[in-house]
């Protein structure tokens, strides 16, 4: 099961979704908890599937769900048992199931785009322990150890309908190679897996980002190969150096563009919507097949992300 490589047969581009916590924030969401954004499966389900769709109507191919700090052990802090757990995470998928159900039954949006698909979040185990690990891939696990402590997700998210798993914000290469190896558990199963980046070579951790793609490669189930949650400045760079080292689809899909000042708890800059599409050019040009916006990106800049992608699409058919 890839549907990436289904819409790229067909066409140039993959627009994924935006942020789902920023979205979340802006609908009066408080996410300061452990949990994050899954903290909503459990108060306001109905919300994440208003931002599933808001995301499709603004031209997204995909929806990355709420279960990116789902996990079991997480879960169990705030009282519920695995069963329950369980259920929340197949959940986190029907309701992006929901929403682009509702999205494709109207045939005025299936003109010019692909049917979308579902990616169910894994996030890293550092997301889980909710301190900033997960930005730097220094927790002592063993790759069995990562294996354990991914796999019931995984079974939970495929159980629940996922038709990708989207492994991301993998800080280090260990984590990325027990993602890997665990996919063999689940053959009919594709997966992109995701870095994030410290800067334009390298994994937070501090691996090359070239020899972790080039370690992937053999891997067929890994679907694509990625950064994200990386400032955009970086991006270009490491596109190139992915593609240096795999003919896998290359997915980006970093911040709006404003950093974040651990100090003052704030995001500063500006994030201007026309000059992230601008920068989707280049991505696009630089080698990504699959380009989206990870923190502080809004359905506003995949609106303006999917009109570019959109435009290139038709002048592809039209050469």
């Amino acid at each position: 099961m890839n549907p990436i490589a289904a819409i790229l047969r067909d066409y140039p581009i993959v627009v994924l979704d935006g942020a789902l916590a920023t979205e979340l924030e802006r609908r009066g969401c408080d996410l300061r908890d452990p949990l994050w954004s899954a903290k909503v499966l459990l108060e306001a389900p109905e919300l994440i599937r208003q931002v599933h769709a808001d995301y499709f109507l603004a031209g997204a191919d995909c929806a990355t769900t709420a279960s990116y700090q789902a996990t079991f052990a997480g879960l169990a802090r705030r009282g519920l048992s695995s069963v329950e757990a369980a259920a929340l995470m197949r959940r986190s998928v029907g309701l992006a199931c929901e929403a682009r159900d509702a999205f494709w039954a109207d045939p005025a949006h299936r003109i010019g785009r692909p049917r979308p698909f579902v990616a169910a979040s894994v996030g890293p185990y550092g997301a889980f322990l909710a301190d900033g690990s997960e930005y730097r891939g220094d927790y002592d696990l063993s790759e069995a150890e990562l294996i354990a402590f991914h796999r019931p997700r995984i079974v939970a998210l495929l159980e629940g309908g996922a038709e990708l798993l989207a492994c991301e914000t993998i800080p280090c290469l260990r984590e990325a190679q027990a993602l890997a190896r665990l996919l063999a558990e689940f053959p009919a199963a594709s997966a992109w897996i995701s870095f994030s980046a410290r800067d334009s070579a390298h994994t937070h951790h501090g691996e090359r980002l070239a020899d972790c793609a080039a370690w992937l490669d053999a891997y067929p189930q890994v679907a694509a190969v990625g950064v994200n949650c990386t400032a955009p400045a970086f991006i270009p760079d490491l596109i190139r150096a992915i593609g240096s080292a795999t003919d896998k689809p290359i997915v980006v899909y970093p911040n709006s563009g404003e950093s974040y000042d651990p100090a003052s708890h704030r995001w500063q800059g500006q994030s201007v919507c026309a000059r992230f599409a601008e920068d989707a050019h280049i991505w696009q040009a630089a080698g990504a097949r699959l380009i989206g916006g990870c923190c502080r990106t809004t359905p506003a800049h995949i609106q303006a992300v999917a009109a570019w992608a959109r435009r290139r699409s038709g002048a592809e058919l039209n050469d």
